[in-house]
């Protein structure tokens, strides 16, 4: 969800890619916010490349063909 998120993608593209509905992915945002103690994507986002959760190099340019 991370990747997804850190590359633009909104809930409802997450939630058709991960195959789960919508409200499963915001279930899953607010464990996440608890987790990194966040209280938002951004910071979540943040947070998560900061402690190496996720790496700059797993995440596609938003702005590159798909």
């Amino acid at each position: 969800m991370y990747r997804g998120a850190a590359e633009g993608k909104t809930d409802k593209e997450i939630s058709i890619i991960l195959g789960i509905s919508t409200s499963t992915v915001r279930f899953h945002w607010q464990n996440i916010f608890k987790k990194l103690a966040a209280n938002g994507r951004t910071y979540a986002i943040t947070k998560a490349l900061r402690q190496q959760i996720i790496t700059p190099a797993s995440i596609r340019n938003p702005c590159q063909n798909r």
